[in-house]
């Protein structure tokens, strides 16, 4: 809001002081209206909106008092001052008491009258951004941006993220990659009591394992090499807001430990600290694995588990609401049309058919990228079948055997034939073309390949010497 637009109301029956104020007002680009008395103020108030409003305490018909009250019943949130010609305690006080916004004391100040001004027009342009970011966000929930859907259990996780959402509980969401785990966080964090404070998300397996307790703890200055200056760390970062902790499933044992105990006790640690540190977050996880199942194979902790699915949240796989693909479809297509192609785009039914016979094992985020790449490649307007031809390749790709079953082919071939050897000969198949690959794309910088694989340089060299690895030679 400019101050060109404020528009202010003054009701005092003293010409000379509707004068000072409409002067004052006026240089600074309001529009200004004047009445005498507080019925006409009343009328005014009813005709037409008002940024601010400057009323006398004692004037013809309603006071200054009575109108606060008459426009407190009718739910009108104008910021009114309340002028008047006696500066004493039980005026100031009665007229706090029913809302006024401050009270100036005749005769005033140019100055006083125009600092009043500048602080409600800032406090309303301020007031005036949080309800359109909230209203964005709320179209956002509403909508789910790219959580679009129709589907029956699209409709129930919406009802869900309303019901949670204003809730302070850990809320766990399962589902494969690629569903909407994220968005799905965003939305219970955006509906919620602590939608102005911060969403951090940190996506555990993205880290490496050595700086992941640093990552979301913190440390102190010389906690470890490398450490030279303090982190306050995720957890903190998310101070009164909300922590988003994905793939949860693929966090170390040693961190389960100590992220179960920040849960139970609200307080985190930094690495290489010893005061603890008080926290108010909340905590939202998701993982594309059964934690169940990795309970029982000892590879997460129970109570852990506990503490994170106090309501469970489950999203399912894009091929199980197939009736969701040509609504997502379509929200791609007017979204990204603009931007990827000439101009509008279409799906024709043909294609719509074609997407939705498609088992989509990338879910979401691979239709996403389809709709993207569709639009880049095509020249006519209206999207064929052809146009997703690609998807038929991946199709074939995809029905081969899977990087599990092949192991667990190797794998029965080898203990068949006595192989008790298997666990180690097996590794060393995966890890050589692995790291052989790695160090090849970094011209063999042992730091970046490093980097690039989330292992410590030192794991990395040690390998090397084991497996007798050679180096690509550098340029």
């Amino acid at each position: 809001m400019s101050q060109m637009r404020a528009r202010v109301l003054i009701a005092d029956d003293e010409p000379s002081i509707r004068f000072v104020l409409r002067e004052s007002l006026e240089e600074e680009g309001c529009e200004v209206v004047e009445v005498a008395d507080g019925d006409s103020a009343l009328t005014e108030f009813s005709s037409g909106r008002f940024h601010m409003a400057f009323l006398d305490i004692r004037m013809p018909g309603q006071t200054g008092l009575e109108l606060l009250d008459r426009l407190s019943a009718m739910g009108s949130s104008v910021p009114v001052v309340i002028i008047t010609a006696q500066n004493t305690f039980e005026n100031a006080v009665e007229a706090m008491k029913r809302g006024a916004l401050d009270y100036l004391v005749k005769p005033f100040g140019i100055a006083e009258v125009k600092a009043l001004l500048t602080k409600t027009l800032r406090a309303q342009a301020l007031e005036e951004e949080v309800h359109a970011l909230r209203r964005e966000v709320s179209r956002q929930v509403i909508s789910g941006e790219r959580l679009v859907g129709r589907s029956p259990a699209l409709l129930e996780i919406f009802k869900t993220v309303g019901r949670v959402a204003r809730r302070d509980v850990a809320v766990l969401i399962t589902g494969e990659s690629g569903t909407g785990k994220e968005l799905v966080a965003r939305a219970i964090h955006a509906a919620s009591p602590r939608a102005e404070l911060p969403l951090v998300a940190v996506n555990t397996v993205a880290i490496p394992r050595d700086l992941l307790e640093s990552e979301l703890f913190g440390h102190e200055r010389g906690a470890f090499t490398g450490a030279v200056e303090a982190r306050e760390g995720r957890f903190r970062e998310a101070s009164g807001g909300t922590l988003f902790l994905d793939e949860i499933g693929d966090m170390p044992g040693e961190l389960q430990a100590k992220l179960l105990r920040v849960l139970q006790d609200g307080e985190v640690t930094p690495v290489g600290g010893g005061q603890a540190q008080t926290i108010d977050v909340r905590v939202v996880a998701a993982t594309h694995r059964d934690l169940d199942a990795a309970v029982a194979a000892g590879s997460f902790r129970e109570d852990l588990l506990y503490r994170l699915r106090v309501v469970p949240m489950h999203i399912p796989a894009l091929r199980e609401r197939r009736e969701d693909i040509p609504v997502l479809a379509h929200h791609f297509v007017d979204d990204y049309a603009a931007d990827l192609a000439a101009g509008p785009r279409f799906l024709s039914d043909a294609a719509i058919e074609a997407l939705t016979a498609y088992d989509w094992p990338g879910n979401v985020r691979e239709l996403e990228n389809s709709i993207k790449r569709a639009l880049v490649l095509s020249t006519g307007d209206v999207l064929t079948p052809e146009d997703f031809a690609f998807l038929q390749e991946t199709e074939a790709r995809s029905s081969g055997p899977s990087l599990d079953d092949l192991v667990r082919s190797e794998v029965t071939a080898a203990l068949e034939q006595g192989d008790s050897g298997v666990y180690r000969s097996l590794l060393e198949r995966v890890e050589r073309p692995l790291l052989e690959t790695a160090l090849r794309r970094t011209d063999g910088n042992q730091i970046r390949a490093a980097a690039l694989l989330g292992i410590n340089r030192n794991t990395l060299r040690k390998k090397i010497v084991e497996l007798g690895i050679e180096l690509p030679e550098r340029d």
